[in-house]
């Protein structure tokens, strides 16, 4: 369900969103809102919709967000002027908000000594939906001549093919989570307990801030490498795009092997390292010209990313009452949805001054060294974990 979940929502932005927006004649200085629309329901939902399955238990949302799925793609068919797309692109954001925390949640209960392995397996599934949707999405548009219809008719097979996936799996199964109900009342004052009992909790905090600074720097990097590389190493680009795709290649297939090391011997070592395997090669990335020592450079990034962001999921739900897994998952989205979001801004900032590039990859070290800094001092999982 993952792969095609995430196969379709990127479908749906890579390589198509910018296009068709201009086509709609969208005004320049209003594209970001186009592009930022999806962000913002994760931002908004992440949490309460995974507080809440808590509650009602994990199958009513997944199923939630399986129909969202399914049903945005035909909302594309329908627009006619280009603000109609930012009302799609932010109820199809609502989809992945929804989605991601519910599910962690729910194999986080279902393995709990090998959290750490199969969420990064779930993680690297939605990764391969990532990496074929610009490459799938552009051939389409390739074939059919820029045929928009075509391409967002694809999105909703994929998008259906993801609730249809989920259906039998979903039906079966029991809820293990779902706790008594009251009334509204009663549920509004537990959904406000849980969040108090989260944002109360240092090690909560301090693994969200880790996992906030990795997606800062993700999202920074993946942004800025596409102009960096082409500007001013004037590589082609194909190779820029080899380089940029290596960033989620290498976090595939390592992600769930640093997950089985993180169950076998504790999150706190592989964060650590992760931390500074990930930071120290982005920078001697603007002192670098050569096209094979920039792959390297991103696969050691790419590898330390994915060591941390294996441990991080599976410490928070370890970090809090078993009725409160939902709302650590939605915590943990919600600040690193933050976090991505205000990457390229403050870096943008940054390559507006004089120091350019020189500024903005080693800023993005010492972005995670410091929370490398935080997590140490905070003490936080010291103790394997059973």
């Amino acid at each position: 369900m993952g792969l095609f979940a995430i196969l379709s929502s990127t479908m749906s932005k890579s390589p198509v969103l910018k296009p068709f927006s201009l086509s709609l004649g969208t005004p320049t200085d209003l594209t970001g809102f186009v592009a930022a629309a999806s962000t913002i329901p994760g931002i908004l939902i992440s949490l309460p919709a995974a507080s809440l399955s808590d509650i009602y238990g994990r199958k009513k949302f997944l199923l939630i967000a399986g129909l969202v799925f399914a049903s945005a793609p035909f909302l594309y068919l329908l627009i006619t002027v280009w603000w109609q797309l930012i009302l799609v692109r932010f109820y199809h954001g609502f989809a992945t908000a929804i989605f991601v925390p519910v599910a962690e949640s729910s194999i986080a209960e279902l393995f709990p000594t090998k959290r750490g392995e199969r969420i990064s397996l779930f993680s690297s599934a939605t990764y391969i939906g990532r990496i074929i949707a610009p490459t799938l999405g552009g051939y389409i548009l390739f074939v059919t001549a820029d045929n928009f219809r075509a391409l967002y008719l694809a999105v909703a097979v994929s998008g259906i093919t993801a609730l249809i996936m989920a259906l039998p799996f979903l039906a079966g199964r029991k809820q293990p989570t779902v706790i008594q109900q009251g009334n509204t009342k009663e549920i509004v004052k537990r959904l406000f307990s849980g969040w108090g009992t989260v944002t109360r909790s240092r090690g909560v905090l301090t693994v969200s801030f880790v996992q906030a600074c990795q997606y800062y720097v993700y999202g920074t990097a993946e942004f800025f490498l596409a102009g960096y590389l082409p500007e001013i190493v004037r590589l082609n680009k194909f190779l820029t795009g080899v380089i940029i795709m290596n960033i989620i290649g290498v976090a595939i297939f390592a992600k769930p092997y640093m997950g089985r090391v993180s169950d076998k011997i504790g999150r706190r070592i592989p964060i650590v390292l992760g931390c500074i395997f990930s930071g120290l090669p982005l920078l001697a990335i603007p002192f670098v010209a050569d096209f094979w020592v920039l792959l390297l450079l991103v696969v050691v990034y790419g590898f330390g990313f994915a060591t941390v962001t294996a441990s991080t999921p599976a410490l928070i739900s370890e970090l809090v009452p078993k009725e409160l897994v939902g709302t650590s998952m939605g915590f943990l989205d919600m600040i690193m949805d933050v976090g991505q979001t205000l990457g390229p801004i403050i870096s943008g900032f940054i390559l507006a001054t004089n120091l350019q590039y020189y500024g903005v990859f080693p800023s993005l070290t010492l972005v995670l060294l410091f929370s490398c800094i935080i997590f140490v001092l905070s003490g936080v999982a010291k103790s394997k974990f059973k």
